[in-house]
């Protein structure tokens, strides 16, 4: 095989993609359609609560053109961390949508699950071994961390997907992966370069945001050779650059020339981008350096508290004006008030002032007439948080500063009831590195013959 073409639908399963789009990369014929499912984004509470951050109506939408259209190609359809955040309750939606889809359309194949989740026991033993390593500026793990946690995941590489290829599975379904492996590991496989194949990888995971317009919601194709790799998009109103293509290789990095990964990392210091047309761009030179000792980052998550929040807003200049020493006084008011003999988290997040970057906002003077105010209380229980949120908004609305003018109320509720109680909330508990001589036996594998 002299090329290698991969379908990209979406940069995550249940985004949505524009069917015409999609259907002009089928006509193409790739050798492979494989999307990201989650990412972890989105914060720590859908590892956490065991919560898909995907709807599955739209996944199902998705994976119905996806599934049937690997079908129809007989080619693999691989799946990265499924349901969002990988966790065995994650994969478990994905694959109950993918049987209900084979179902439907009539539809047989061969389907690998694979876990990436952890029990507890298992990683303490690799934490009192010393293979788990503290990342960048995260806390070093802990065996309390570990315990806490409700969900630990690691991203898998290429090995258990090229492993469950190898056994002759036509889907794969992947707990948390790493973005670009479910991308590269069917062409490594097929004999292609491994850092080409996870340097595109990482383009196809993001789908279009790499053209411009970027998107994460329409079809990008790749073409990988012996020596190079080029993207296009599939919709016409779309195009990719040099530009735009060097730009996204810089995305989610913390060095412009080092991708670090699972195994290794990519040395991208002698890449090159290049127009091959007015819409198509071809990459060379990516490097690919292992570790003398694979490792995986490993992602935990546990419960850190329940949360209440209310929502309002403000356009009074004299109001505006004094933000700061009201909302510093309402802090007070309502610790007087409650008088709690729990503890609690009162927050108060300002748009129209420094809501989006708070104290790092480098013009925090408003010079907006309105501001927007979220009051957000964070206790140990559901009730407390809801007293803490309902004390303060109290507070807030009846709060009499200097030089007001009307009395009936400072804030303005878009929404009745004006208190949400969103629930129990989650942290980051584990997030760091464990190395491992023998990576595929981190990740249990699974098989099913799906039929109709």
């Amino acid at each position: 095989m002299e090329e290698f073409k991969i379908l990209s639908p979406s940069g995550i399963v249940g985004y949505g993609f524009p069917e015409e789009s999609f259907l002009a990369g089928v006509a193409l014929k790739p050798d492979l359609i494989a999307c990201d499912g989650g990412s972890t984004d989105p914060g720590p509470y859908y590892l956490g609560s065991g919560i898909p951050f995907t709807n599955a109506t739209a996944v199902k939408r998705d994976l119905t053109l996806m599934l049937k259209a690997a079908r129809d190609l007989n080619i693999p359809l691989v799946i990265g961390t499924a349901g969002g955040c990988g966790a065995d309750v994650h994969v478990a939606r994905e694959v109950g949508i993918i049987r209900e889809i084979a179902k439907e359309h009539h539809l047989s194949f061969k389907m690998a699950v694979i876990s990436a989740e952890f029990e507890k026991e298992a990683l303490i033993e690799h934490l009192h071994k010393g293979r788990i390593e503290k990342l960048g500026p995260a806390p070093a793990v802990t065996d309390q961390d570990i315990a806490d946690s409700t969900h630990i995941v690691a991203q898998m590489g290429i090995e258990p997907i090229m492993a469950a290829l190898d056994d002759g599975a036509d889907v794969v379904i992947c707990g948390r992966c790493y973005d670009p492996a479910a991308f590269a590991a069917p062409a490594i496989r097929a004999g292609f370069d491994k850092a080409l194949s996870l340097h595109l990888g990482k383009i196809l995971e993001c789908a279009t945001i790499c053209a411009t317009p970027g998107s994460a919601s329409d079809c990008m194709m790749g073409y990988l050779g012996k020596d190079y790799f080029e993207v296009e998009p599939l919709s016409p109103d779309r195009k990719c650059t040099p530009t735009s293509v060097s730009a996204h290789t810089l995305y989610e990095k913390t060095d412009p020339y080092i991708l670090p990964g699972p195994g290794g990392h990519l040395n991208l210091l002698d890449c090159t981008f290049t127009a091959v047309s007015d819409r198509r761009v071809r990459v060379q030179g990516s490097r690919f350096v292992p570790e003398a000792v694979p490792t995986v980052k490993l992602e935990g998550a546990k419960e850190a508290g329940f949360r209440t929040i209310s929502i309002c807003g403000n356009r009074d200049p004299i109001f505006i004006s004094q933000i700061d020493s009201i909302l510093e006084n309402v802090k007070k008011r309502t610790a007087t008030n409650l008088c709690a003999d729990f503890s609690y988290r009162l927050d108060f997040i300002v748009y129209g002032k420094n809501g989006v970057m708070g104290a790092l906002e480098p013009t925090p003077t408003v010079t907006s007439h309105e501001i927007g105010i979220v009051i957000d209380a964070v206790a140990d229980t559901a009730e407390h948080s809801a007293a803490v949120c309902s004390v303060a908004r109290a507070a807030l609305l009846h709060y009499g500063y200097e030089g007001r003018i009307a009395t009936a109320g400072n804030v303005a509720f878009p929404f009745s009831p004006s208190d949400v109680k969103v629930g129990a909330i989650y942290t980051f508990s584990v997030y760091a590195l464990l190395r491992y001589p023998d990576p595929l036996s981190l990740f249990s594998r699974s098989y099913e013959e799906v039929t109709p």
